[in-house]
């Protein structure tokens, strides 16, 4: 019969930790959402779509220009002294030809700006996912703050009721039965302020997932952030890795194509005109004319411009090269840096964990035995157990601190 009743216990749970587990989402999970469904991410692709198409509107020619009116026609009231001179009616065409090579070196110059935007995607997203490692992290200490809190809370819980029975038989002060109860009060008002942090986590969440600020969410909230330091740290994996030398290197090479179209200015241009006259004295015979013209951008006075354009924007070039490489050297010495205080956070912790909380849950265990045998009186008691509950969250603070140091340091890996 007992085994029966375990059975269908087992299955009553079972479908309850099935359903807990398909809604948990994982750190991992969170990310891809955010890098398929955030909004703000969405923008970048269509901005660079955008210069895609227009750098195919840069190739196209100009509207040919139709006109209509007259030719060598006499003023009135003058005297035509032969039938020829009367006049014609003009018709013309006329159509700009651009030079090729000036189109396709100005439509890689705007393609080009397109992949910039894509750069700037990357540095958006690296920003939003240290972001939502954040939030994650603060959830997941914001939940063992409240256990620490709850299982304290028993603690006081038990001393209260022992002041309680005690107090009739003047073994203790009524003042003993208030202190506990406004510990009681005190823990339970920082439970509160835990889960205000969760909901606050959970909406910030769900907003950078492009979902409802109010939807369900649970995470997994016995992952552990792990540190892993980089092993090579050369400017030459900071460059392949972080996303703003990416989105610098590709507006360098914008800014080499926006040369090539400068230099392009250097081609000339043609038009072609057709001019078609039907004479007004219906003897005289049809005529046309033909003109091809061709542009001289070489000419002194037309050439300065875009040479000198083409020498800013060298200089411009240089610039960034420099700006460049001065941010991977500041970027190499500050990640060493964020690996010694990461290292040295972890170290204090583990001497809080390994060393300071054993020490202060025993001092709390003796107190309350003593407590117990009626040779301690409350207040000691509720000093052990207020020193042991601070240490408690000053090592969550601390790990908090920590958390945020490895989202600080994979930021600036990839930055």
């Amino acid at each position: 019969m007992l085994n029966i009743k375990r059975w269908v216990l087992l299955l009553a749970i079972l479908p309850v930790q099935l359903y807990a587990q398909q809604h948990t989402v994982s750190l991992d999970t969170v990310l891809k959402r955010i890098e398929h469904n955030n909004l703000l991410l969405q923008t970048y692709a269509l901005k660079a779509e955008s210069y895609k198409h227009k750098a195919k509107a840069g190739t196209a020619w100009m509207a040919p220009m139709v006109g209509v009116g007259t030719f060598m026609t006499p003023y009135p009231g003058q005297e035509v002294m032969e039938n020829g001179d009367k006049g014609s009616l003009m018709f013309q065409l006329e159509q700009d030809i651009p030079n090729p090579a000036k189109l396709n070196a100005q439509k890689r110059y705007v393609e080009s700006k397109g992949e910039v935007e894509l750069a700037g995607r990357a540095i958006a997203l690296n920003q939003l996912k240290a972001q939502a490692k954040s939030l994650y992290y603060t959830w997941i200490l914001a939940t063992e703050r409240i256990q620490v809190l709850k299982e304290n809370d028993k603690t006081m819980q038990m001393m209260k009721k022992i002041e309680q029975i005690r107090y009739p038989y003047n073994q203790s002060q009524l003042s003993g039965v208030f202190r506990a109860n406004a510990k009681i009060e005190e823990n339970k008002n920082m439970i509160r302020m835990q889960e205000g942090d969760i909901s606050k986590a959970k909406a910030w969440l769900n907003s950078l997932m492009n979902l409802p600020g109010n939807q369900e969410l649970e995470i997994d909230s016995t992952f552990k952030p792990e540190f892993k330091p980089q092993a090579a740290l050369d400017t030459a994996v900071l460059a392949s890795q972080r996303k703003d030398i990416l989105q610098m290197e590709q507006n360098i090479n914008s800014m080499k194509l926006g040369i090539g179209a400068m230099k392009a200015q250097g081609k000339p241009d043609f038009k072609i005109r057709i001019d078609h006259m039907s004479p007004l004295n219906k003897m005289m015979p049809n005529a046309y004319s033909v003109m091809g013209m061709i542009s001289i951008p070489i000419a002194p006075w037309s050439s300065k411009m875009y040479k000198s354009e083409v020498k800013a924007m060298d200089y411009e070039i240089q610039a960034m090269e420099k700006e460049r490489a001065g941010m991977l050297q500041e970027s190499q010495g500050m990640i060493y840096g964020m690996q010694s205080q990461i290292r040295t956070m972890e170290m204090r912790i583990t001497a809080m964990e390994d060393k300071i909380i054993p020490a202060l849950k025993k001092t709390l265990d003796a107190d309350f035995v003593n407590y117990q045998e009626n040779k301690l009186q409350l207040p000691a008691v509720i000093s052990s157990w207020e020193a042991l509950t601070m240490m408690q969250i000053d090592v969550l603070d601390e790990k908090t601190k920590l958390y945020q140091m490895i989202v600080d340091y994979e930021k600036e890996l990839y930055r």
